[in-house]
């Protein structure tokens, strides 16, 4: 329990009593009568005041936190006093995770609840831990302060961004794709399954009109198309040294930004959702210095939660990738055609020529996309405006790299492989954009 400065005040001013007594003894007795005034206003103060064990808190949160992602952790406090609480919080989220507010105030009403909320932004995945939830309140007459730690350790593990996944679901079922930058693939003749009825448009042709459907409803109705199903779509990821490269996002100029690695591994896990949401085969294989893992194309809930598992477990390694040996390797197990989406960089240029070698190989049987994600400093730089010799001398570095790497796409795109570099910020919407439009193409 500590004294607030109303207490202070109220202490001091019996100083004037005190120092008066030396010159009207009467004044004595005034002071005692005074302190003791004050120290029964304590008294109420603490017997009216909501006590410790009539306060009881609780976090809640997902179970699983996204990496990337503003997770919302909720603080719920309830008062079982007949006074109502104010109060300062603070949880003891893990430090490693950035926050939007560190101290929250609220009011919790006689017998009643009061809600808070925060995010966290976790930079990377692994286990973390929370610790207890401390609060500070005043009593009911302002003449104390209580601070009282709640226990609440927990341990949580953040895995990669599952509430991109709920976000598709959600638009999906109001057939609002375009809101998140997605599109939906209509495709005409055969290999084709019916999807749903819509109303027409212009932009449709006639011969899709549905005309049982048209004239139970009195307008024009068309039949949509999807792609043909059981396609397979394997992520090869790149988790050598050069994916460990953090990338800022321009929207969080504070933040170091996730890695080049968990950006691939959050549009990895949207695209195999999105692949199995499709009714497709979705595989996985994950190399280093070596082949670390690989799973086999699938469907179903069961598939994802695999790819789940196991993209949680992808860590960068501090060796040089061996992309020959990955893709070696998936050319002896995957005999099935399949859309193969390479995740890598270009930044060492030695190590193209082993990709564009094996990229011929791989395009006899299979379709394979080569993603890699641009560098914002290029771009950057090779835009702005000169304004010195020094900063000409940065904008022409800039725009040679840029060359060159558009330069080393253009190889990779006449070995027979697709290619598409991206920011980081939409790399996943690019991603799954290009399978889709693959898919539609009927190009799988």
């Amino acid at each position: 329990m500590l004294p607030t400065p109303r207490l202070l005040l109220l202490v001091l001013l019996a100083a004037p009593l005190i120092a008066g007594a030396a010159f009207v003894p009467l004044l004595s007795w005034v002071a005692v009568i005074y302190v003791l005034m004050v120290g029964g206003v304590l008294i109420s103060d603490v017997l009216l005041s909501p006590r410790p064990d009539q306060i009881e808190v609780e976090r809640l949160h997902e179970q699983r936190l996204s990496l990337g992602a503003a997770n919302l952790i909720t603080i719920l406090v309830s008062n079982a006093a007949s006074r109502p609480l104010r109060f300062t919080l603070r949880d003891e989220y893990p430090v490693e995770m950035p926050v939007d507010a560190d101290l929250l105030a609220g009011v919790a009403e006689p017998f009643g609840l009061c809600e808070l909320r925060y995010h966290v932004r976790p930079q990377r995945r692994g286990d973390y831990q929370f610790g207890d939830v401390v609060i500070r309140y005043e009593g009911v007459l302002g003449c104390h302060r209580r601070q009282v730690r709640f226990p609440a350790a927990q341990t949580v593990q953040v895995y990669p961004n599952l509430l991109e996944a709920r976000k598709y679901d959600l638009v999906i079922r109001r057939g609002q794709l375009r809101t998140i930058g997605l599109r939906s693939i209509r495709q005409l003749g055969q290999g084709g399954e019916f999807e749903h009825l819509r109303e027409y448009t212009t932009d449709d042709e006639y011969r899709r009109i549905n005309w049982k459907a048209t004239a139970r409803r009195g307008k024009p109705i068309v039949a949509e198309i999807e792609a043909e199903r059981s396609q397979q779509i394997v992520c090869v990821i790149d988790a050598g040294r050069l994916m460990a490269t953090p990338v800022a996002d321009p929207l969080q100029p504070d933040d170091a930004g996730l890695t080049r690695l968990d950006y691939v591994v959050n549009t990895a896990l949207m695209l195999s959702y999105v692949v199995i949401g499709k009714g497709d085969q979705a595989g996985m294989l994950t190399f280093a210095g070596k082949v670390e893992n690989f799973i086999p194309p699938r469907k179903g809930k069961a598939q994802f939660q695999r790819l789940l598992e196991a993209l949680y477990n992808v860590q960068a390694q501090p060796v040089e990738a061996d992309i020959a040996a990955a893709l070696a390797y998936l050319d002896q197990r995957q005999q099935r055609r399949a859309l193969v989406i390479i995740f890598t960089d270009l930044a060492n240029p030695a190590a193209v020529q082993p990709l564009i070698t094996h990229i011929r190989r791989l395009a006899r049987r299979h379709l394979p996309l080569c993603v890699t994600i641009s560098d914002p400093n290029i771009a950057n730089v090779a835009g702005r405006p000169v304004q010195d010799s020094h900063g000409l001398f940065r904008r022409l570095v800039a725009e040679q790299l840029a060359d060159e790497r558009r330069a080393l796409l253009d190889q990779i795109q006449r070995s027979g492989a697709l290619t598409l570099d991206v920011p980081a910020t939409s790399l996943t919407v690019s991603v799954v954009n290009t399978y889709l439009r693959l898919k539609e193409e009927a190009r799988l």
